[in-house]
């Protein structure tokens, strides 16, 4: 029962929303914007305003917030009587998903508190696969309402992102107030001895951690770089969530679309390829994180990642150059152009999709967790926007350099695979000991305070026994 409502816990936190990827390519949004010359530009502020509006969000974190402004942007998208209202709430919308959502710190941060630490990293990632069932449901939902004529196909296809919005809001009522308060349900409901030993071993843990964080707890930018140690662990979150955004794999969640129409499909069959495309994804990231993550290390998996990348781009770039769609009807390079986009998605979900969260979070001590954590959340998004916006926009990119544009993926890919095999530490191999971490990184520790820790806990499961 308890990894039951874990897991329905962490699920149901992880309710996000994404529609914009076919919204974009439908006819009657392009005459909705009323400039067919500039289209290409304006269908890309449309996703980077969304994203730069998540980049502001995680500095605000926080779920009844987050829940209403989701309420609000999504209104605004659906209801909007012209582009600029369209925008502000994509805006709006984008700081609700930063404040709120998976990409925010409140969730990943909630989710490893209340997971056991045995399986911290199926937790984790299961954020990951909550993420991936929504780009499902986007995906199909706009493939539905690719058959309506009129403007009710990309305002009903934008006005269903209330849905889950309202769900989060009215669900978060449900969920324990905090992870402490969760423990003491869990003793009081404990239908044995041993569980409720068990029980109140974690709750004395979790509250010598809560004084020593509130002691100790840093509430300035400058202490992540205050030492040598703490700017390599700075950098190493940091890294590791820019690097998943070297993936490009955002850049097909938005723009996918486009590039199956660079590569010769028709609209709609673009459309079916996404929403196919969207199940692929997490059916890879759900067999991740229930077989693997929680016993291959980190770095591993980056490294696989990271050289996948460079794979599938090099061969998808290759097949683009050698094969022109507007000049070529090659049916097998078109069927392998579009493989290796399925294949980029589940090297994503099988590396830096679920592995970047956990990585960035675990570097950090206690003290630093928080705020080091929203660091490199904001690093997430804003290359987020970078690449979204990036050669003019992606979207005008694809269209017009065709292959060159994946050029650039290749060679960041490259660069991060190479940072990642020589500067990144292994961090599953050190399991759960403080000093053990802080040795990597070249900290110095306080064993003193470490072992007041212990004999505290070690003292009140003893007289709990007694």
């Amino acid at each position: 029962m308890g990894l039951a409502y874990n897991v329905f816990i962490v699920a149901f936190s992880s309710l996000g929303i994404g529609i914009i990827s076919t919204v974009i390519t439908f006819p009657a949004f392009v005459s909705f914007v009323g400039d067919p010359g500039s289209y290409p530009s304006l269908s890309g502020a449309v996703v980077s305003t969304f994203t730069g509006g998540c980049f502001f969000g995680t500095a605000t974190a926080g779920w009844y917030f987050g829940a209403a402004l989701a309420l609000w942007g999504c209104a605004m998208q659906a209801g909007a009587n012209n582009f600029a209202c369209m925008l502000t709430g994509r805006i709006v919308a984008g700081l609700a998903i930063g404040t709120c959502n998976i990409i925010s710190m409140t969730v990943p941060l909630y989710n490893t508190e209340i997971a056991p630490p045995n399986i911290r990293g199926f937790i984790v990632g299961l954020a990951q696969q909550m993420i991936g069932i929504g780009f499902i449901a986007a995906n199909w939902v706009g493939y539905g309402c690719q058959y309506l004529n009129s403007n009710t196909s990309w305002r009903l296809a934008l006005g269903l992102q209330l849905v889950p919005a309202l769900l989060l809001l009215v669900g978060i009522q449900f969920l324990p107030f905090s992870p402490a308060l969760a423990v003491v349900q869990k003793l009081r409901s404990g239908n044995s001895q041993e569980a409720n030993y068990v029980a109140v071993g974690e709750f004395l843990e979790m509250k010598a951690a809560i004084q020593m964080e509130h002691a100790e707890r840093s509430r300035t930018l400058s202490d992540l770089w205050a030492t040598r140690s703490m700017l390599r662990r700075t950098l190493v979150a940091v890294g590791v969530q820019v690097f998943g955004q070297f993936s490009g794999i955002n850049v097909i969640n938005y723009f996918g679309p486009s590039m199956y129409t660079a590569l010769g499909l028709s609209h709609g069959q673009s459309l079916l390829v996404q929403g196919i495309y969207g199940a692929v994804g997490p059916v890879a990231n759900f067999l991740f994180i229930t077989l693997l993550i929680d016993t291959v290390g980190r770095k591993k998996l980056l490294v696989f990642g990271a050289g996948s990348f460079v794979v599938t781009y090099s061969i998808l770039t290759a097949i683009v150059a050698l094969f022109p769609p507007d000049q070529s009807h090659n049916s097998a390079a078109q069927r392998a152009g579009i493989a290796m986009i399925f294949m980029t998605s589940i090297f994503y979900s099988l590396s830096f999709g679920p592995v970047s969260w956990v990585l960035a979070s675990e570097v950090f001590p206690t003290r630093t967790r928080s705020i080091g954590t929203s660091v490199a959340t904001c690093a997430n998004w804003a290359f987020n926007v970078l690449f979204s916006q990036s050669l003019y926009t992606a979207n005008l990119a694809i269209s017009s350099i065709g292959w060159k544009y994946y050029l650039v993926f290749i060679c960041l890919n490259a660069l991060d695979f190479t940072i990642i095999v020589f500067f990144f530490p292994e961090t599953k191999v050190l399991g759960t000991s403080l000093e053990r971490m802080a040795r990597v990184f070249g900290d110095e520790v306080d064993v003193r305070k470490t072992l007041d820790v212990v004999t505290d806990c070690g003292d009140g499961k003893e007289n709990h026994s007694a």
